[in-house]
């Protein structure tokens, strides 16, 4: 029960390490990406005062659930992007108990497309976008990386014309390779819903094993003091790309643990901010 409630209220314990405003953000709430047995799929835009023209994708996911948040005051969660003058897309996918990941991978697919499709509409160069997430968003992030196509051309949907592709990831504190956390006989099977799917899958479904030479540049954060997720999973998920050629580094947070708080929380902000600014402002002016 103990991992269950870390790796679902990640985001959560975060929210409660630091209590700043962000000002001078338009927020565009509840954007419909697609849908989904009669749901809507939805993201929120927050866009700063003066756009440095990248985006990035925030995978709204703990323990592989994707709830709802009043997108208004938790803006601050952002605010070291936002600050950065990032344009701010943070998704949500189809969530656990009802949906398992390989749905929500296809999911997530989908709101890349869409945020492709209308970045110039949000002041964003559809070739300039970043994903990160924390934990279980974390390991959606590095799935999203490493399986990326070039669109259907010939989808009668628009959306799935586009490709779904981006150009850099940060994934914080993320699982990287599933094929034990999905047999039925591990604890985090038992514990998370979004595990219980047909074993065959969990290949297509780790990350580690699905790394290429044409994946974006990829930084993982992690704790070196994580027993929830070890930072083993980071490690290896870094070695397998640069096996594969791929630029991968492994920023660790000292002494912490599957949640930051306080300087670790500025810490890894930090990092996250100068990755993406290195791959989605400075190489691409």
């Amino acid at each position: 029960m103990k991992t269950k409630l870390l790796l679902s209220l990640f985001i959560v314990r975060a929210l409660a390490g630091a209590a700043h405003g962000v000002e001078d953000v338009k927020i565009s709430p509840d954007v419909v990406y697609g849908h989904k047995d009669g749901m809507a799929m939805t993201l929120d835009v927050y866009k700063p005062k003066e756009p440095n023209g990248a985006g990035v994708l925030f995978i709204i996911s703990g323990g592989w659930y994707s709830r709802w948040w009043a997108p208004d005051p938790n803006a601050w969660y952002f605010k070291a992007l936002l600050e950065a003058d990032f344009t701010l897309f943070a998704i949500r996918h189809g969530s656990s108990p009802k949906y398992k990941v390989p749905e929500m991978i296809e999911d997530l697919h989908r709101a890349v497309r869409f945020v492709r499709l209308h970045a110039r509409e949000q002041g964003v160069d559809p070739d300039r976008l970043g994903i990160t997430g924390a934990s279980a968003g974390g390991h959606l992030s590095l799935l999203l990386g490493t399986t990326t196509d070039g669109g259907n051309p010939k989808a009668e949907d628009k959306i799935l014309r586009q490709s779904n592709r981006v150009t850099a990831i940060v994934a914080v504190c993320p699982p990287s390779d599933l094929r034990e956390w999905a047999k039925p006989t591990s604890e985090y099977h038992k514990k998370f819903p979004a595990l219980r799917f047909d074993l065959s899958k969990a290949v297509a479904c780790s990350p580690v094993l699905q790394a290429s030479k044409d994946d974006p540049p990829m930084l993982m954060i992690h704790g070196d003091k994580d027993v929830t997720v070890p930072i083993a999973h980071s490690q290896k998920m870094a070695k397998a790309l640069r096996e594969k050629g791929v630029t991968a580094r492994v920023h660790v947070i000292k002494d912490a643990g599957h949640s930051f708080k306080g300087d670790d929380f500025d810490n890894s902000a930090e990092a996250m901010v100068d990755w993406f600014k290195q791959y989605l402002v400075a190489e691409k002016k």
